[in-house]
């Protein structure tokens, strides 16, 4: 099926629990991963990899010692994620909930992430989730990795990403249909409940 009538579709059925009506285009998934600096990085996980756009740059661009935990909720997804990407060393396809992160970490021995690049709709999470997710953040970041997450609203959260952050930025892509860009953050702040 096209990816993009998939995404149309399951955003219809799911409304916010999908980003987006279509998979982020090349442009927008390049500016995503754009500060990961792939000769250092040797652990690298995408949340919400839809249709693996993202993806696709991150197993193109990552030194081979590097792990890539790729976490996909919908069970679609995840097919289309394992018929695109064929199995290799580095390579993770987990089919789960970000909520479990932490011990799909540990399962695997991995203590702590470079970068986390997120394709899910954060903003439209209920309070909650949000906070939960960003302790996971907090949890298994390095201090000084980055928090990447794609948006296709610029610049209207970035008041929303600096309650979770010390530092955010936010580069504008374009070429995207519709126009879109990435938050780039770093330093957790405590999560208060």
């Amino acid at each position: 099926m096209n990816d993009s009538f998939l995404f149309l579709g399951k955003f219809l059925r799911h409304g916010t629990a999908i980003a987006s009506l279509a998979p982020s285009s090349p442009w927008l998934s390049r500016t995503t991963v754009r500060n990961i600096d792939w000769d250092h990085a040797r652990v690298l996980i995408e949340l919400g990899a839809g249709t693996g756009p993202i993806t696709h740059e991150l197993v193109e661009r990552a030194h081979p010692d590097c792990r890539l935990v790729v976490l996909e909720r919908d069970a679609d997804f995840v097919k289309v994620l394992r018929e695109r990407f064929p199995p290799r060393p580095n390579l993770d396809i987990i089919e789960g909930d970000v909520r479990d992160l932490p011990a799909m970490l540990q399962e695997r021995g991995i203590e702590k992430a470079d970068t986390i690049v997120s394709g899910l709709p954060v903003p439209s999470f209920p309070k909650d989730l949000q906070r939960d997710l960003f302790r996971m953040v907090g949890q298994v970041l390095k201090p000084s990795g980055t928090f990447n997450q794609i948006t296709e609203m610029p610049w209207v959260y970035l008041r929303f990403y600096r309650r979770y952050f010390d530092e955010v930025k936010f580069t504008f892509e374009p070429r995207n249909i519709p126009p879109a860009g990435a938050y780039f953050c770093r330093g957790v702040k405590p999560i208060v409940d």
